[in-house]
């Protein structure tokens, strides 16, 4: 499970390029094209990483350095998802496009959605305790509040104009919900992105991209690819994240074990509040991949 943006911190990924000939080639890889990615992920400040022009290059990097860790570790996937942004790092993954082409699509991809982020003044927040049907029915009573990311049962992210935010929040709060302000900086995977979706999307016509080598899922369907990867894609940036259906649906398929790759344990949470007897690892620095290579061989 490949991290996505909002889950970003400083210093990611600085243990493995230092100690992991793997994770350092990933982040080599990625200077060459854009100047300056490594001293963001090490050195950036939370302002800095929280720019989605650079949030999603330096994630990027640190799922795909984390995944290579383990590569070299001979741990192989079955399936593969990536949350958002990390749909692009699982793709590069699975071998549908190569490191370099993936990089430099996640910078085009940055760069269309914060363009999109800045003609509308809006916010993502996380909705809590409530039921999906709920947080639905609160955002139509708005006009331009929509609801995401559907990322595991009592939990819903909502995208929204600023102005109808602070309103929908107290809905919230009155139909015994709690709201949390995600650290992003435009309103994702809604009608918001329609122009960056758009602009994606022709990006990727010129691209070389093939099916995935590797099962992968997909936010917008909640289900593997199929052979229409580009308008996936496409489509993903103004689509809600159908988080909680892909893993239920990796459960229905015996899939037992669960890793992270990336900064933080974000997924792995979700995960855990989805699924009951399965064995939920992440992978961001060296002390995590030690562990997680302990538990695997266990």
């Amino acid at each position: 499970m490949f991290s996505g943006q909002g889950a970003q911190y400083p210093s990611m990924g600085r243990e493995l390029y230092e100690h992991n000939s793997a994770a350092r080639a990933v982040f080599d890889m990625a200077e060459s094209i854009r100047p300056g990615t490594v001293e963001q992920c090490f050195l950036g400040s939370d302002e800095i990483l929280q720019m989605t022009e650079n949030t999603q290059p330096c994630v990027y990097c640190v799922d795909l350095a984390a995944a290579e860790a383990l590569r070299e570790a001979m741990i192989v996937p079955d399936m593969l998802a990536g949350f958002s942004l990390g749909e692009v790092a699982a793709l590069a993954f699975s071998g549908a496009v190569t490191y370099e082409d993936g990089f430099k699509l996640v910078c085009k991809r940055a760069k269309f959605m914060q363009e999109a982020s800045e003609m509308v003044d809006a916010a993502m927040v996380a909705v809590l305790k409530l039921s999906d049907d709920m947080v639905i029915d609160l955002c139509g009573e708005f006009s331009k509040v929509y609801p995401v990311n559907f990322n595991c049962p009592g939990q819903i992210v909502v995208a929204g104009e600023s102005s109808e935010l602070a309103a929908f929040v107290n809905r919230v709060k009155d139909a015994g919900g709690r709201s949390i302000k995600l650290k992003t900086s435009g309103g994702f995977h809604s009608p918001f992105m329609d122009e960056a979706s758009i602009a994606f999307a022709q990006e990727l016509e010129k691209a070389d991209i093939l099916s995935p080598k590797t099962i992968l899922y997909s936010n917008t369907t909640g289900r593997p690819y199929d052979g229409n990867t580009k308008e996936l894609l496409a489509k993903q940036i103004c689509s809600p994240v159908r988080w909680e259906s892909s893993i239920r649906h990796m459960l229905e398929n015996h899939v037992d074990t669960f890793i992270e790759v990336g900064p933080g344990k974000t997924l792995c949470g979700l995960v855990q509040k989805i699924a009951d007897n399965v064995e939920i690892l992440n992978v961001e620095d060296i002390k995590s991949l030690e562990e997680t290579l302990k538990a695997l061989r266990r």
